[in-house]
């Protein structure tokens, strides 16, 4: 669709969190013009809608750059443990009984919810990537999938597979190698994913240093940290990205700079699962890229971007004891800008002409947006889910004024999802 907004406010995110006021245009599923609405302006495509801002704020999707979205299943089901036990006890064993369908319909739940939060990209790493891409096609959600390899399968030779399949499947989905952790590998299948990596000259994926327990049990068995150790085996070659990141040492955050390794933040599954407080404001400090995940929603337990980015700042300040560590801007650009270059998506970081239209609208006529003192602000203090006007995703407007796309039917979705629970409780 070919789509104009007007009388709107923009904050493009390419130098900033500067806003303006004009109007953008979206042809097809790219942005055609970003601007001013009395500067002169390129040939108008035939417009199939014309949509009135009201003065509300464009700005670029968020970019959710971890999560499983298939674990929606288990939201306030498997509560108050710490990391291992409730891997351990109580997840990996219903997921032992997981399919390929339970998968697809449980991400098209989690999509649902994304939309809400103004997510326009996910980076999912979950059971079955290949239904869970067809679950974000049929859903319209942009998917980074990310290989979850670990001693339990799939075999290596699968992981290679889908990355040469899974990349070719469809404009929407792209497919990232990588592993679970490294307390979920053999030291031979490490080397094993290195080799992999090499030939590829791909970027690596993987939570890393979540607990301090996993950090010590590295540390007895080679001696070292998960970052040297991943480096030594010549995992971070080529970039990439790794989740968490609670529990790292001076030398880990040079490791992760050297080798342009980004970090996603999961602030509230840290903080349900009393892993710990990662260092953001080291990571700023040292110039490593900072995403923003909300990881799966067993542990967090809700799938919302504003959550994420209040508790990013909120908890960043605590840990140093400093109010001004971690500003609100820096958190917003984490949320978009940082998070689609980890996961690698260039092309729908900022609103620019030529982009793909990610786009979402917040609701500024709002008593929690008022008075507009700064509104890049109130979005990170004071913003919430009711906030999200709309979101666009490669030029479809799939959630607006509270109403999911035709394509979409909740109620059918959430039928299907509690059948499952019942199966798997």
């Amino acid at each position: 669709m070919n789509i104009r907004f007007y009388n709107a406010r923009i904050m493009t995110m390419k130098a900033g969190c500067e806003i303006s006021e004009g109007e953008l245009w979206v042809k097809d599923n790219r942005i055609c013009y970003v601007g001013d609405s009395d500067t002169v302006k390129p040939a108008a495509p035939p417009w199939d809608r014309q949509i009135d801002c009201e003065g509300n704020l464009l700005m670029p999707g968020f970019k959710n750059g971890h999560t499983h979205s298939g674990m929606t299943v288990f939201r306030s089901l498997c509560d108050d443990y710490n990391l291992q036990d409730w891997l351990n006890q109580e997840i990996f064993p219903r997921e032992a009984k997981m399919t390929g369908e339970d998968c697809y319909t449980l991400t098209k739940l989690a999509v649902l919810e994304y939309l809400t939060s103004g997510i326009t990209a996910i980076g999912d790493m979950y059971l079955t990537p290949e239904t869970i891409a067809d679950a974000c096609i049929h859903t319209g959600m942009r998917c980074v999938l990310v290989s979850g390899l670990n001693k339990f399968g799939p075999a290596l030779s699968v992981m290679e597979d889908r990355y040469n399949q899974l990349n070719k499947k469809h404009p929407l989905i792209t497919y990232q190698m990588g592993i679970h952790a490294e307390y979920t590998c053999s030291r031979e299948l490490l080397e094993e994913v290195s080799a992999l990596i090499r030939k590829y000259k791909a970027p690596f994926y993987s939570h890393m240093s979540e607990t301090k327990a996993e950090v010590d049990e590295c540390m007895g068995r080679y001696g070292i940290t998960p970052a040297k150790l991943f480096e030594e085996l010549g995992l971070l070659e080529f970039g990439g990205c790794v989740y968490h990141g609670v529990h790292v040492t001076p030398e880990d955050i040079a490791i992760l700079k050297k080798h342009d390794i980004s970090v996603i933040t999961n602030p509230a599954s840290n903080a349900k699962l009393a892993s710990g407080i990662a260092p953001i404001g080291e990571y700023l400090k040292a110039g490593v890229n900072v995403g923003i995940g909300t990881d799966g929603a067993s542990s967090n337990n809700c799938l919302d971007m504003f959550r994420e980015m209040f508790l990013t700042t909120a908890l960043a300040k605590l840990k140093e004891n400093d109010p001004a560590a971690v500003d609100a801007l820096k958190v917003l650009r984490m949320a978009t800008v940082n998070g689609a270059l980890s996961m690698g998506l260039t092309e729908c970081d900022v609103l620019e002409e030529g982009k793909l239209a990610d786009i979402i609208m917040i609701d500024l006529h709002q008593p929690n947006m008022q008075p507009l003192n700064n509104i890049a602000k109130n979005i990170v203090y004071s913003g919430s889910k009711t906030n999200i006007k709309m979101t666009m995703i490669d030029g479809k407007i799939l959630y607006e004024n509270g109403q999911f796309a035709d394509s979409l039917i909740p109620e059918d979705i959430y039928l299907a999802s509690n059948d499952i629970l019942e199966r798997l409780r």
